[in-house]
This record gives C-alpha cells, sequence and structure tokens, in this order.
C-alpha cells in the first residue's frame, strides 16, 4: 500500500471546472488501475473515471462522460481529474485510489472500492 495525496478540490458555481490531482511521492504509477471514487455523505464511495497507467485505456461512469477527464503525467507519478461543466450532483469528497500493481480496471471497478488497496485523505468538491 502507498499513501496517496490529493489536490485541487474546492467551491464552484455550477459550470464551473476544477483539476484535481493525485501524487504518491517518490513513487512512479506505472501498469496500476488507478482511479477517482466520490462519496456523499451516507452513500457508499462510488468510482467515476479510472485509467490503467500500462495503457492508457480510461473508463467512466456514464454521468460524467463527455465533461471528466482522468489523465496521467508523462513521468507516471501525478494522476489528474479534469473536471468540466460541474454539476450540483458532483459534490462530494474525491477520492485517489490505486489497484495493486498488474491488476486492471477490469470488472466492476466503479463499484468495487474493496478491489483497490491504496487510498489518499480526499478532497472536498463543492458545486453550488
Amino acid at each position: 500500500q502507498v499513501q496517496l495525496v490529493e489536490s485541487g478540490g474546492g467551491s464552484v458555481q455550477p459550470g464551473g471546472s476544477l483539476r484535481l490531482s493525485c501524487a504518491a511521492p517518490g513513487y512512479k504509477w506505472s501498469r496500476h488501475c488507478m482511479g477517482w471514487f466520490r462519496q456523499d455523505p451516507g452513500k457508499e464511495r462510488e468510482g467515476v473515471a479510472a485509467m490503467y497507467t500500462g495503457s492508457g485505456t480510461t473508463y467512466y461512469v456514464d454521468s460524467v462522460k463527455g465533461r471528466f477527464t482522468i489523465s496521467q503525467d508523462n513521468s507516471e507519478t501525478t494522476l489528474y481529474l479534469q473536471m468540466n461543466n460541474l454539476k450540483p450532483e458532483d459534490t462530494g469528497i474525491y477520492y485517489c485510489a490505486a489497484r495493486p500493481f498488474l491488476l486492471s480496471c477490469a470488472g466492476d471497478w466503479s463499484s468495487t472500492p474493496e478491489t483497490f488497496a491504496s487510498w489518499g485523505h480526499g478532497t472536498q468538491v463543492t458545486v453550488s
């Protein structure tokens, strides 16, 4: 397990944009399934976007397709989530997470946070 650190959350009006970042100092995220999860109070943690860093293949839930983009930097040390056209329902705490080395993003990654071994502490996003 590696400790992840998220940044970039904040408060925006509907239609606004934010970019979240996730890093693990000194660790390179090659060939991991990396995901961004959102959690609202009293609700289950849900994955919104994922990427297999080995191939660059990306995955999104329907509610964010066309608005959110997951990416990584060339050094494979930082993961991003660009969020555009934000809606009030996007409000929540956003967590960065990683599956163990070489495990793909296959399967129901969005609703199985227990399959992700490394987590950050989360960053708050408020859209209102």
